[in-house]
């Protein structure tokens, strides 16, 4: 029995365009084939991601942490839940062993710890894992020198933003700095924020961790470094500046600077001449202006100095 024709199309499906005639029915169909499923949504939504698994800087629960830690992982900081009955011995234990390791530990309310879980599993406790092994200071400055090379450090007081510090090991990068060294408290540390901003720079500029940034700075001077910090009423601008010789650099904080106590331990001041409105720059800018100039006269070969011993 020949098909019925619909008003405007020929006999072969076709309206008189000779275009593919249109079928709601078809329409309808494919439409709802595409909707999403939403049952399945919610299930994804909803599911309890893997015990331990979240960011690539954060493990929760106390048997990824303690693993962690047993296999020598460095532990940035640790959050732990306030606990106002009983001491519970197994975090106890876990707390210490992570003090131990090196970890800055922050008691907080557990609601905290709740709003930071990414796996609803935390178990009172949370830590930030390094995403990248932090080296020893001596053996980089050992290393610097069998290669025959005048070591060029960097050093940051006290820095808080992701964002800034990885920023400046891109600058290292680039600028040819052998590494940099942060404080183990009051900074922020090699996270997953950082290794971003780095642009993969994380994976080539040694970074060091340091209990304390005074004595530190004493044994390198001891060990023939020249210390330089910033400071914007330094006299000395930093291209009239000396940058040979084992150089350590000193970076301050993004609000506050480099703090008083670290300043009288820097053998030369230098300041960066602005003339604008605004008399502060990023700690990041200022580095890269600092760092680049150093690393002209450096590469220049200007006339070195040699630190008494």
């Amino acid at each position: 029995m020949p098909r019925k024709k619909t008003p405007g199309q020929t006999p072969e499906g076709r309206n008189k365009a000779g275009k593919p005639a249109y079928d709601r029915k078809r329409k309808s169909e494919l439409d709802h084939s595409r909707k999403p499923d939403r049952e399945r949504l919610d299930r994804e939504r909803t599911q309890p991601v893997e015990e331990g698994q979240g960011s690539p800087d954060r493990l929760e629960g106390r048997n990824p942490i303690m693993e962690a830690i047993k296999a020598g992982r460095t532990i940035n900081k640790l959050w732990v839940a306030k606990r106002a009955e009983k001491p519970d011995p197994g975090l106890l234990r876990l707390v210490a062993l992570a003090r131990e390791a090196g970890a800055v530990v922050l008691e907080v309310d557990r609601r905290v710890l709740d709003q930071m879980s990414e796996t609803h599993g935390h178990q009172g406790v949370i830590a930030q894992v390094a995403v990248h092994a932090y080296t020893d200071l001596d053996v980089l400055i050992r290393t610097v020198r069998e290669k025959g090379e005048k070591p060029f450090i960097l050093l940051l007081n006290d820095l808080q933003e992701s964002y800034n510090l990885g920023s400046i090991l891109r600058i290292a990068d680039a600028a040819g700095v052998h590494g940099v060294v942060i404080p183990q408290r009051r900074s922020v540390g090699l996270d997953a924020a950082v290794a971003k901003a780095s642009a993969g720079a994380i994976e080539h500029v040694p970074v060091c961790r340091v209990t304390n940034l005074s004595q530190t700075i004493e044994q390198l001077k001891k060990d023939g470094f020249w210390i330089t910090g910033t400071d914007a009423s330094a006299e000395t601008t930093y291209q009239e500046a000396d940058w040979s010789g084992d150089l350590l650099v000193l970076i301050g904080s993004e609000g506050h600077g480099i703090s008083p106590s670290l300043l009288k331990q820097c053998d030369f001041l230098v300041s960066i001449p602005m003339r604008g409105k605004v008399n502060s720059l990023n700690a990041a800018v200022a580095t890269g202006i600092i760092v680049f100039e150093a690393a002209r006269q450096r590469q220049a070969g200007l006339p070195g100095r040699e630190r008494d011993s």
